[in-house]
């Protein structure tokens, strides 16, 4: 029996990058998977296509975390189509550099209201789903959300406040759903250029990391005891250290 296997898990920005990954790890442990995508539609459509190989149902969610109404209406989308909700995975978000000085008020408020307010909203939404079948919530953070990086301090505080609502969360909705978060560091995805480089030198694993890790350890929050609930995680090879 794989470790999901019965269970439906929702992935938001789902069809690419380190969400994909997260909706293959998940169908591979034998979850139905649902996905959200905001613009992706092609991605969509073709990350539906690869999970249609593992024997499970998928669905395909446009949604927009950033709108209370579509948070509502895609995870009402989920019920309908599985009946049921058992794993939520708030992975989308947004990234930019930017010095502090120049950061505008439309930019930063844009950062919370991905990174920090959408997870608050699918939380919410998914709420009483959760409840009902002792489920799970992880929350994608970030390295930034406890290091200060001077040229993201919109995305580092963004991820913060993430890292806080999860420890919130996971007092506020015990003891029948665990609240907990993974914290990637540098994820190269198989990019290559001088920044990937110069990170992969100060990791003592020396290496950057892979997506495939950090689904790994979100597998993990997924099934593991349930009595571990409220921590942060970091998927760094001890760049953060």
């Amino acid at each position: 029996m794989r470790s999901l296997d019965g269970k439906v898990v929702l992935i938001t920005g789902g069809a690419r990058r380190i969400g994909r990954t997260l909706a293959h790890t998940m169908a591979g442990a034998g979850a139905d998977v649902a996905i959200t995508y905001r613009e992706s539609d092609v991605a969509a459509q073709d990350t539906l296509r690869e999970l249609s190989e593992y024997g499970q149902r998928s669905m395909a969610l446009r949604c927009d975390i950033r709108d209370p109404v579509s948070v509502k209406e895609s995870v009402a989308g989920v019920l309908q189509e599985f009946g049921r909700l058992d794993v939520l995975i708030n992975n989308a978000g947004m990234f930019a550099t930017a010095a502090l000085e120049s950061i505008t008020v439309a930019e930063w408020d844009a950062m919370f209201e991905t990174n920090t307010r959408g997870a608050f909203l699918m939380a919410q939404a998914a709420y009483p789903y959760l409840k009902a079948g002792q489920g799970r919530i992880v929350n994608i953070g970030s390295l930034g959300g406890s290091h200060p990086w001077a040229t993201h301090a919109h995305y580092s505080t963004s991820k913060a406040a993430l890292h806080m609502l999860t420890q919130t969360m996971s007092k506020a909705f015990a003891p029948e759903i665990s609240v907990n978060c993974v914290a990637p560091g540098m994820i190269a995805n198989g990019e290559s250029s001088p920044d990937y480089e110069h990170f992969a030198a100060k990791t003592p694993m020396g290496r950057n990391g892979k997506a495939e890790e950090v689904a790994d350890a979100v597998l993990f929050f997924a099934t593991g005891p349930r009595f571990i609930t409220g921590q942060i995680l970091g998927v760094d090879g001890g760049l953060g250290l």
